[in-house]
């Protein structure tokens, strides 16, 4: 057989294609605190800058040391960003800025940072995704005690548990990465010479964390993780390239475990293997034969006990067991691959048909190890016996197709003799095989193969063979009755192993779709429940954190209460982490199984299912773990969703309190001052002032008040919509009424412009609230008035179309540029911000778009209208009942 060149992976292809289009993170790792890593990138960004390349600091922390500081000149360093925080004023890296700028290099100091409260991502090493993901190449340093997988193993060593912290995958998706490394010793005797704190503190720092003992085995973990990334990064490059392994650039162990009582041994083998490699990482995989059946639930606990001892596990599916294990580890770049051997026959044995001899000979490159220790007493591996009373039918019905053919057989035998008649007994196997798979089929076959002899085979009536000829014929049926029937035995075992998988994939997708979709948690809880019941045959229940209690909130198919103990064994597995109830060590009496729903970021919530019939390891209850993984992250996904929204309202609410804020400053004080010192003018000088000077200060009071008067009425009418505390009352309107109110409350504030009206003399009615749409008709006309020429024209029109009544207001001032038009109706928008606070505070369009939303209307601007300028605002309220097209 001729072997298949090496293809490369499409998932690495694909990996490889979306990392071309992002920028390269290079990574300047150590073990501390001290060791150089910001000196050594400065030192390298130099280079690169006298090389001609175009780089940028975008945020460096020299912690005062001089040489670092030094490093800093003569490069362009991008200016920090002030956040305000609890009366201070932090200085932090300036994101949009390093984005509007575009550098080629971009150096970020300290990927663990954590941003200050209000800045777009809480975490520094999230603003180097993004500069990532816009095609920026960035270096950045990190110490290893900041890595998430280890600081329990940190707080372990150095009694210091590190509050910023960054993810594996942050670390993992480097393109580079550099050791910055040097011996314990030097590192505190910079630590004495004052270059990494001040005296004092450095004393405080050599007697706890920078102790020789912690240096020495913090440098050993930054030296190992490096060496994994640069593993890992082996193994993706050879996926892309199609390249076959194995490559013992580094140990990777594969464990190969089966359904027998060695599979406990085999795990703690590969445990001990990986901890003698210098914990090499490795894998426990079960290879799944369609034709083959297991025992799910031996498999389940080997896979388990491979996961509590700190490898991961893999379930491969193939017909050949020893190529689906060899294409495995040569894609994965396994060096060592673990089997155990158990009492073959002999013939295998002779043969190279046993598993370890089959490996030797196809292997290559690969050490096998083979364990052949018992972990029992007794037989190693136990020979399963045929188990006839769960396969009746299918025996039953083989048979019966042989009865069948041999009726037929007989039929023919007495009309014709020349005709083959093992044919038909062929054909009764076949379907033996086809319908009820393999062990039915040989089964028929040998009952075929003896009746046959028996009835057509001379002498007859007797198992003795009479022709020498008749021996081969009757080997070649026997054989070819075998072979037909395993084929087709197998066939039918291969269809419904795929049919299994593609329902369980289809499970899933159903699962991910409803999931996805769901608008919180507790719809995302329902939908899990019910995803879970079926798949398990079962009841299942979710159970959400309600202050410190969990309770259930929802269930499949109904809502069931739960008693004391089963309440138990739930939160038991919110607490704990860990698997509570009907088949676990905890509280096993509840007949439930609670599982914890642990998203990415934290646990989510508690699973519970009820199913006798949910065996450990089989596909359904590989299906049901699936379903929780995928719940869990649903949960955690609603929750930020929910939390997502909470923090835009709150942005905003903050936004807009800064800009009422700002507005007040200044739009509430200038009508305030002139008021307060036209009227202080009025007292004190009075009576000695001219008639006309003392009715023109008058005046200018009033103006002043009837504009703060708008400004509060304005600030009103904001906080309504926003706070959603806004009432319609509709009524049937005549619009033009409502336009010549309007109009008469900003008659005064007209001046030398011209108000025209055009109305039609007939207008439909429509359902409005008079005073809100009044309202919104005066902004938009003192906006008209605010913005237009004092000799310009004003019109005032209505018309309507079948479904509509549309109020139009224009006016002849400079207009609105044509990118402004959408942001027109924002609040606190104004288009000679901020040269002319006197025409308003900027809220009057954004409160009449509301108003007339609110009122299940329209409203859209139009600029300019005629000769390069003017504006028109249109208002558009719907009608009760279509006008018909005739009496328009």
């Amino acid at each position: 057989m001729i072997e298949e060149p090496p293809r490369p992976d499409p998932d690495a292809l694909l990996a490889a294609a979306q990392k071309a289009r992002r920028g390269k993170l290079k990574v300047f790792l150590g073990m501390s605190p001290g060791v150089g890593k910001t000196y050594e990138m400065l030192r390298a960004a130099r280079r690169r800058k006298a090389e001609g390349g175009d780089v940028l600091i975008g945020v460096v922390e020299t912690h005062g040391r001089r040489e670092t500081e030094a490093l800093l000149r003569g490069m362009e360093v991008l200016p920090r960003k002030p956040v305000e925080h609890r009366d201070r004023t932090l200085l932090e890296f300036d994101i949009d800025a390093a984005l509007a700028r575009k550098p080629a290099l971009l150096l970020v100091d300290e990927y663990a940072h954590s941003n200050a409260p209000g800045s777009r991502h809480p975490k520094r090493w999230q603003d180097v995704a993004e500069l990532l993901a816009a095609g920026i190449d960035v270096w950045t340093t990190l110490n290893v005690q900041h890595l998430e997988s280890l600081v329990d193993v940190v707080l372990r060593i150095t009694g210091v548990r590190q509050r910023e912290t960054v993810p594996d995958s942050a670390l993992s998706r480097a393109d580079d990465i550099e050791v910055v490394d040097i011996t314990p010793d030097e590192l505190r005797r910079r630590l004495t010479e004052g270059k990494v704190y001040v005296p004092e503190t450095a004393r405080l720092a050599a007697d706890n964390f920078f102790k020789v003992e912690n240096l020495t085995a913090l440098r050993e973990l930054a030296l190992r993780r490096a060496a994994q990334t640069v593993d890992d990064q082996l193994v993706a490059a050879m996926r892309e390239k199609g390249v076959e392994g194995p490559w013992a650039a580094g140990e990777r162990i594969l464990v190969l475990v089966g359904d027998d009582a060695m599979a406990p041994a085999l795990v703690r083998t590969g445990r001990r293997l990986s901890d003698m490699m210098m914990d090499s990482p490795w894998t426990v995989a079960h290879v799944e034969q369609p034709a083959r059946r297991s025992d799910p639930g031996k498999v389940f606990e080997a896979l388990k006990l491979a996961e509590q001892l700190g490898g991961t596990t893999v379930a491969l599916t193939g017909e050949d067991l020893v190529g689906a294990v060899l294409d495995y580890a040569r894609r994965n770049n396994v060096t060592q691959i673990v089997i155990g051997k158990s009492r073959d026959n002999r013939l295998k044995e002779i043969t190279g048909r046993s598993l370890a001899a089959a490996l030797l000979r196809r292997s290559r490159g690969a050490a096998i190890h083979i364990v052949t220790e018992r972990a029992q007493e007794g037989p190693v591996h136990e020979r399963k016996r045929l188990d006839l009373t769960t396969g009746w039918t299918g025996y039953l019905t083989g048979a019966a197709f042989v009865g069948a053919a041999t009726l037929a057989a007989w039929g023919l035998d007495e009309v014709t003799a020349r005709i083959d008649l093992s044919m038909i007994f062929l054909a009764a196997v076949l379907g033996a095989g086809v319908l009820y798979g393999l062990r039915p089929a040989l089964a028929a076959a040998t009952v075929a193969f003896l009746i046959y002899n028996f009835l057509f085979l001379e002498p007859r009536y007797s198992l003795a063979i009479g022709s020498p000829t008749d021996v081969l014929t009757l080997i070649v049926f026997w054989a070819v009755a075998l072979a037909t029937g395993g084929l087709a035995g197998r066939v039918r075992d291969q269809a419904r192993a795929a049919q299994k998988r593609a329902a369980a994939v289809s499970t899933l997708l159903a699962a991910s779709r409803t999931l996805s979709g769901a608008a919180d948690k507790t719809v995302a809880a329902r939908a899990l429940s019910e995803q879970i019941a079926a798949a398990a045959s079962g009841s299942a229940l979710v159970l959400l954190p309600q202050g410190e209690e969990i309770i259930p909130v929802a269930g499949a198919p109904d809502l069931e209460p739960l008693d004391t103990a089963a309440m138990a064994a739930a939160r038991w597995a919110w607490e704990k982490g860990e698997p509570a109830g009907a088949g676990t060590g905890t509280l096993p009496q509840t007949p439930w199984t609670f599982h914890p729903l642990e998203g990415v970021r934290a646990r989510s919530g508690v699973a519970g299912v009820r199913a006798a019939g949910l065996q450990d390891g089989s596909r359904d209850r590989r299906l049901v773990t699936a379903l929780l993984e995928q719940g869990a992250v649903a949960l955690e996904r609603a929750e930020l969703a929910a939390d997502a929204v909470e923090a835009e309202t709150l942005r905003r609410a903050d936004r807009f309190r800064s800009a009422l804020l700002n507005s007040i400053s200044h739009d509430l004080r200038t009508p305030l001052s002139t008021v307060l010192g036209a009227s202080t003018t009025l007292i004190d000088y009075g009576k000695s002032m001219k008639a006309a000077v003392r009715d023109d200060l008058l005046v200018s009071i009033r103006e002043e008040a009837e504009r703060l008067s708008r400004y509060v009425g304005d600030l009103l009418d904001m906080t309504r919509l926003e706070g959603g505390a806004l009432s319609v009352r509709a009524e049937p309107l005549d619009l033009r009424d409502v336009l010549n109110a309007g109009a008469e409350r900003v008659k005064r504030r007209l001046g030398g412009r011209m108000l025209s009206r055009d109305y039609p003399d007939k207008l439909t009615l429509v359902q409005a609230d008079a005073g809100l749409l009044e309202q919104a008709v005066v902004n938009i006309l003192e906006n008209a008035i605010a913005y237009s020429p004092e000799d310009a024209a004003i019109e005032l029109a209505v018309y309507e179309d079948r479904g509509n009544v549309v109020l139009s207001i224009e006016d002849e001032g400079k207009g609105i540029p044509t990118e402004e038009l959408e942001r027109v109706f924002e609040k606190f928008r104004r288009m000679d911000e901020p040269t002319d606070r006197r025409k308003g505070a900027g809220l009057g369009l954004a409160i009449a778009k509301g108003f007339v939303e609110a009122m299940n209307g329209r409203i859209a601007a139009a600029s300019p209208i005629h000769n390069g300028c003017g504006t028109r605002v249109l208002i558009s309220l719907p009608k009760a009942l279509e006008t018909p097209h005739h009496l328009l």
